[in-house]
């Protein structure tokens, strides 16, 4: 799938996070560590993708800079485990 075509899906996506999100925040609530981290992570990307759909560049960044926690998180859960 070429990267312009998922401009098409761009309001499909934006669903898909607020339920990631969603899930997310009861993972949090629960503390059902370390599943946060991986349900945090698709929703960091899609919404990272979104702003660079329209050049919000605060969010982009913001989430770019969520998206590398979760993946440092993420890869030193595995190598501790």
């Amino acid at each position: 799938m070429q990267i312009k075509s998922l401009a098409n899906y761009e309001q499909e996506l934006k669903w898909l996070a607020l339920v990631l999100g969603i899930i997310s925040t009861v993972a949090i609530v629960q503390d059902w560590y370390p599943f946060t981290m991986f349900i945090s992570l698709p929703f960091c990307l899609i919404w990272v993708y979104c702003a660079w759909l329209h050049t919000e560049r605060q969010l982009k960044y913001i989430n770019i800079i969520f998206a590398i926690l979760y993946i440092y998180g993420i890869i030193r859960y595995l190598l501790t485990t």
